[in-house]
């Protein structure tokens, strides 16, 4: 059965439209993406249907940002915000929401090139479903690969370890040795509900995000998706993964720069992620064993992202 598309009363910044056609706005966060973020801006113009882009710079040193601008000039459609500083992820992606009017939210990263059905897809998968907040595409890396963060669990003590120790493998056969990723091999060729998608793109729809407050700020970069789509549950709201859509993740260009500064943000978010949603659930030796673990993983993989950068 088909769905009546959900839509909120309206309100100041990302609120819904009571008139078609559905709306959708683009936010590009980008910090020394390179040549990576003309690549992603240009696959997106291709879309099937259309979108506004705004492109946030935090600060780039790489002029990715300005040449872009002077590629496209004053067009319709495409503006640029130049921050002074680097304000992070989700700070960057809440000030561009708190001011637009339209119904759905492209959050996009600036290494992500989407094929040109890929939005047409998320959308129609949203419209189709008002208990969904969130639509994510198939997201493969350069060789055609898909990515295993294109499906995701919630991470919880038990499945981070499974995970970390690559016991996650037996999932496909014993359900308790489930990790943090989803058997990507499992998925189904059709639209179907999942805890987390990809967060290097996500269309979210607007009254949703409004209604859990945007993205947490405290988090610099990293697990603010994650920590988005977790309170989005809280609401009874779900994830989609819609493996009609797809598009290439060339991920890793923004943090060969700061390699270090990037690895300590990633953990620096799980440490936040498991203290909003499960530490006070969780026995103290247990508490003590996960912060144990998430910054022995720092200093364990710590020589490994210098080396790849």
């Amino acid at each position: 059965m088909k769905l009546r598309h959900h839509r909120s009363p309206g309100g100041s910044g990302c609120s819904a439209r009571n008139d078609p056609p559905v709306s959708i706005a683009t936010i590009i966060v980008n910090f020394n993406a390179g040549e990576l973020l003309q690549q992603c801006v240009s696959a997106l113009r291709r879309s099937t249907i259309h979108t506004s882009i705004t492109v946030v710079d935090n600060a780039s040193s790489d002029g990715s940002a300005e040449n872009l601008r002077n590629l496209y000039g004053n067009q319709s459609g495409i503006e640029f915000l130049f921050n002074p500083s680097n304000l992070g992820f989700a700070a960057a992606v809440n000030a561009v929401a708190g001011r637009v009017d339209v119904d759905y939210l492209l959050i996009l990263n600036p290494d992500c090139m989407l094929e040109s059905t890929a939005l047409e897809h998320l959308q129609n998968a949203l419209e189709n479903d008002e208990g969904a907040a969130m639509a994510g595409p198939a997201v493969y890396d350069g060789r055609g690969n898909i990515q295993r963060a294109t499906a995701r669990r919630f991470p919880t003590p038990w499945k981070s370890l499974m995970t970390a120790s690559g016991f996650w493998r037996l999932g496909k056969w014993f359900p308790a040795f489930h990790g943090v990723e989803v058997n990507v091999s499992a998925l189904k060729d059709e639209t179907e509900i999942v805890e987390a998608v990809s967060g290097a793109c996500m269309l979210v729809r607007c009254s949703s995000f409004k209604a859990v407050g945007y993205m947490d700020e405290e988090y610099y970069m990293h697990c603010e998706d994650l920590d988005l789509m977790a309170r989005l549950a809280e609401k009874d709201w779900h994830c989609l993964y819609v493996p009609q859509a797809g598009c290439v993740h060339q991920q890793g260009q923004s943090s060969r720069s700061r390699p270090t500064w990037v690895h300590y943000q990633k953990h620096r978010g799980m440490v936040r992620f498991f203290n909003k949603f499960q530490a006070e659930t969780t026995s103290l030796p247990v508490r003590l064993l996960v912060y144990a673990g998430i910054w022995l993983r720092f200093a364990i993989l710590w020589p490994l992202v210098l080396l790849r950068r």
